[in-house]
């Protein structure tokens, strides 16, 4: 093989991944699967796609190895591959955000029709926390706070928010995250909690970023 064949051959298969991920659905998919693995039926009805896609666009990131599959039962769940393809996923989401002013323009322009509710940092988050000023509430359905969550959080899927908030303290501030800066059920949770009478604010990532500044040597708050 010579040098061009192997660049050839190189870039191609370079080319394959990146054109898995060429599919709003695919990078939709991604960002669910980063919360932990999920069957078909799961994804299909978190992305409002029938059985038949979903099953589609999974086979296309298996065949690009993006994907694993896991057999429990009847059920076949799927799950990301590495680390790698979320960072990969959190990277193309991050250029997007620098480069694409049609981006910035879509989440100002939501953020604006929803009370121009700005997120606060992970690491003003860790402060609150530490300091007691704040209550945690993770907002994904609960099958994804089981399959992990920031330690210091409760469970208040954003769908029983409404039922549960004679639950919450209105003398601490509440924050509430989701999957990450894309997902809007913190969105809905802070406007309702605010036009309800509470301090509520979202935090400006989601778990699986959360998770990776852990593992990459931040620690999670100490708030007892």
């Amino acid at each position: 093989m010579n040098a061009r064949e192997f660049k050839n051959r190189i870039y191609g298969e370079l080319a394959s991944v990146s054109k898995s991920l060429a599919s709003p659905h695919r990078l939709e998919i991604i960002e669910l699967l980063a919360q932990g693995p999920c069957s078909v039926e799961y994804v299909a009805g978190e992305t409002g796609l029938s059985i038949a896609t979903t099953s589609h666009h999974l086979q296309q990131l298996k065949n690009a190895r993006l994907v694993t599959i896991e057999k429990r039962g009847k059920y076949r769940y799927y799950s990301l591959s590495g680390q790698q393809v979320f960072k990969a996923w959190k990277a193309l989401r991050e250029l997007g955000f620098s480069q694409n002013a049609e981006i910035e323009r879509l989440i100002r322009d939501y953020r604006r029709s929803h009370h121009n509710l700005e997120p606060i940092t992970a690491e003003e988050l860790r402060r609150r926390l530490h300091e007691g000023d704040a209550l945690l509430i993770d907002v994904r359905p609960e099958e994804e706070f089981e399959s992990g969550h920031i330690t210091s959080a409760i469970s208040i899927p954003e769908t029983e928010l409404e039922d549960r908030l004679k639950d919450l303290p209105k003398d601490k501030e509440i924050v509430a995250y989701c999957r990450g800066p894309l997902c809007t059920m913190a969105d809905k949770a802070v406007a309702l909690l605010r036009e309800s009478g509470y301090q509520a604010v979202k935090l400006d990532i989601g778990y699986p970023e959360w998770e990776m500044e852990t593992e990459t040597g931040k620690s999670e708050p100490d708030n007892t």
